[in-house]
């Protein structure tokens, strides 16, 4: 069934109005009866059928104006595409061009000095793989957020136990966890299971778990929790590091988006990690919203369905 569009809509509610106005003004004269009679006197013919051309005109009319008014939100939608993909374009070549000027410049220097000290030689070598690594990376989040966008249903939905994920998760980050002292208390009930996909649901928590033990500072404390509620499971995720400035919140799920440039590269983030964690909850039927935590810090609240 094809969709109605705003114009369309418009045009409906508005002309169901109209007849259902008008009807009720015929039938019942205007209100002063309270049951149903045929009419009995010319004019009462004569209002019907004026009612009825007034109610074709009216509609000639509106439809006219819904289309162009649904010609109007297309093009706007389309400029605000076109320009989102501009936008997205200009960031991934910028992205690209720095790892890649990288491994260029390493390699080159490799190449053009054959006697290079062994260590020196090694030391490009594993500064050519970081950037290709980071580089990989780039890619990879591409491609999902890609794949969300365009190929969502491609996804396998399968019975997923998130408390088992985000243990694993814990474990998994727990050496760059106590290298900075970040304490990460994992408060999930046992058995949390919902419907979806167990690469994006890994995505969510691990992405905001790295998030937090690179920028929330040092010595912090990640808090992660989650209660039950009318079909879904609500989470909240918090640490009380550092936090965001208020001007920053509205787009850190934006793509690319960066609070400190230069830092984020430093430790090899790709500018891609909140948004993939909002399109994989959006994915899974959920919300999301970040906000200062209580006491300083940063918080996070969405819901999965259960």
């Amino acid at each position: 069934m094809k969709k109605l569009t705003e114009g369309r809509k418009m045009f409906l509610s508005v002309m169901v109005i109209f007849a259902i106005y008008a009807v009720t003004f015929i039938l019942f004269e205007d209100y002063d009866r309270y049951y149903i009679i045929p009419f009995k006197e010319t004019s009462d013919w004569h209002l019907l059928i004026f009612s009825i051309v007034v109610m074709i005109g009216l509609g000639v009319l509106l439809l006219r104006y819904a289309r162009r008014m649904d010609e109007r939100i297309s093009r706007e939608q389309a400029d605000k595409e076109n320009q989102m993909r501009r936008e997205l374009t200009q960031n991934i070549a910028h992205e690209l061009k720095t790892p890649v000027a990288s491994i260029l410049g390493y390699t080159e220097t490799i190449l053009e000095h054959p006697d290079m000290a062994d260590d020196t030689r090694q030391q490009f070598v594993k500064r050519t793989q970081s950037q290709a690594q980071r580089l990989t990376s780039l890619l990879q989040d591409l491609s999902t957020l890609n794949r969300m966008d365009y190929a969502a249903d491609n996804f396998a939905m399968e019975r997923i136990d998130v408390s088992t994920i985000v243990k694993d998760i814990v474990q998994e980050t727990a050496l760059a966890a106590s290298g900075k002292h970040i304490n990460v208390k994992n408060a999930l009930p046992q058995d949390i299971i919902v419907k979806g996909n167990q690469s994006l649901i890994y995505s969510i928590f691990h992405n905001l778990i790295d998030n937090a033990i690179n920028y929330s500072g040092e010595g912090t404390t990640i808090q992660i929790e989650a209660t039950e509620k009318d079909g879904r499971w609500d989470f909240t995720f918090a640490d009380n590091g550092v936090g965001i400035a208020d001007e920053h919140l509205p787009r850190i799920f934006e793509r690319f988006y960066r609070i400190d440039k230069g830092r984020s590269r430093v430790l090899g983030g790709t500018g891609l990690g909140l948004a993939i964690v909002k399109n994989a909850v959006l994915l899974h039927g959920g919300n999301i919203k970040a906000m200062p935590a209580q006491g300083g810090g940063l918080r996070y609240e969405f819901s999965l369905k259960k």
